[in-house]
């Protein structure tokens, strides 16, 4: 029987005498139509492994399952660990770990649990709360991913794919779209969850790039770069980077960013990773290495 719908989705609750954990920013999906677009947006096949975050009572993890060669959830939270084990008991190609995947040594567990897989993609329903720092976590670490298809706050979905030249676009559109090539899949009204969340979601595919959007020698150095030009979106291009790099070097920068052909007047938000990357690049030349 299907997990993922509001009666039976009660029915477990209720048996197992679930509680929810606001902390843990716990919300069961309860609609076989997103629970359908996000798998098909995966692209498993039976050659294929899926890493899930966040199981909660295993909705997805079922439906990953019928797809994939191996599914692999982790869950941080010990009460629905049993839960897990007694209602997957059949799927004899799911296995759930209790751990937190912040904490965890993923490269082990890859090689672990999926040695004999041809791709692994994470799919998961992702709590609110740590969305970025579980996304930057699967990037940094340069797992041998295909694809992270994810269900997140949809304000945040729109900011991972979001272009140069609007309101949306930061440095974590630049963070994301310089490890992977960002698609929205379809957005997710907060009905269809219990219990329900004050936002709506988004599902957002990631394709993992084979290399980074933009060369640089230095990845630390260019992601500070980023991270300064944001630091006030209001302030120009110019005024930003001088408090990065210094005041005394206020007159060097307004040449270097001409160098680059970068208007010192510009905002950070007009910029793309070419351009981040360019002055990264000049500045790194030059012996900032602030």
């Amino acid at each position: 029987m299907e997990i993922g719908t509001p009666r039976r989705t009660k029915e477990i609750i209720a048996k197992y005498g679930f509680s929810f954990k606001k902390s843990l920013g716990q919300n069961f999906l309860i609609d076989q139509n997103i629970l359908n677009k996000i798998v098909g947006a995966a692209e498993l096949d039976k050659t294929k492994g899926a890493l899930e975050i966040g199981p909660g009572i295993g909705a997805l993890t079922q439906r990953l399952a019928e797809e994939a060669g191996k599914v692999t959830a982790v869950e941080i939270d010990n009460r629905l660990i049993p839960i897990l084990r007694d209602i997957l008991e059949g799927e004899t190609n799911a296995e759930v770990v209790h751990g937190d995947v912040l904490k965890l040594d993923l490269k082990q567990l890859f090689a672990e649990r999926f040695a004999d897989v041809s791709g692994v993609s994470v799919v998961a329903n992702l709590p609110y709360y740590v969305t970025t720092p579980i996304l930057m976590k699967l990037l940094e670490e340069r797992l041998p991913l295909e694809h992270i298809v994810v269900m997140i706050q949809k304000e945040v979905a729109e900011r991972m794919a979001a272009k140069p030249g609007g309101k949306d676009y930061g440095s974590l559109s630049v963070a994301v779209q310089y490890y992977c090539v960002p698609q929205l899949v379809c957005t997710v009204p907060h009905t269809v969850f219990i219990p329900q969340p004050n936002v709506d979601s988004a599902v957002i595919k990631l394709t993992l790039r084979d290399k980074p959007a933009v060369d640089v020698p230095d990845e630390e150095h260019f992601f500070r770069v980023v991270q300064a030009s944001f630091a006030q979106r209001r302030k120009t291009l110019a005024n930003n980077l001088t408090a990065f790099v210094g005041k005394d070097r206020r007159e060097a920068l307004a040449e270097l960013l001409k160098r680059c052909d970068i208007d010192p007047v510009r905002r950070g938000e007009t910029l793309s990773l070419e351009e981040f990357a360019r002055i990264s690049r000049a500045m790194l030349d030059a012996g900032w290495n602030a």
